[in-house]
């Protein structure tokens, strides 16, 4: 396999995740927070996105080291990371909102619509960067 192939497959592992939550995500818009089962499941999608950014993440990493592309390597890292980061704050702040609409705060379901929208928008961003960064993996030196 070339390095270009390498290139390509890295690019692919960090974009797929990325790419399946842009499509799966919006379909929660025409969902209502009040069920339980559809947060649940919200939790769940944001829980496994994170985790796929991760994994793509690093096989991404290794795929820029082995096609000799090693400061794109750090590229993956930095989303791995960032997608660590992201899951646990997410998560906790879901948490903290189902508890409020548990106890019966009115708002907690606005402020979930409100998380939902920040993680879109996170992901969007996170696959404009990644397109964007992809040219230049393959541009000629010189």
């Amino acid at each position: 396999m070339s390095n270009d192939a390498y290139a390509v497959a890295a690019i692919v592992a960090v974009l797929l995740p990325t790419l399946y939550f842009l499509i799966a995500s919006p379909t929660f818009l025409l969902a209502k927070f009040e069920d339980p089962v559809v947060t649940w499941l919200l939790r769940g999608l944001f829980s496994v996105h994170f985790r796929l950014i991760c994994i793509g993440s690093f096989i991404g990493a290794v795929a820029f080291v082995i096609a000799a592309r090693p400061i794109f390597a750090l590229c993956p890292v930095v989303i791995g990371g960032m997608a660590i980061a992201m899951r646990r704050w997410l998560l906790r702040n879901m948490d903290a909102q189902l508890s409020a609409r548990a106890a019966g705060d009115g708002q907690a379901i606005g402020r979930l619509h409100a998380l939902h929208w920040r993680a879109m928008a996170y992901n969007a961003t996170q696959f404009a960067a990644i397109l964007a960064i992809t040219p230049f993996v393959f541009a000629t030196p010189g």
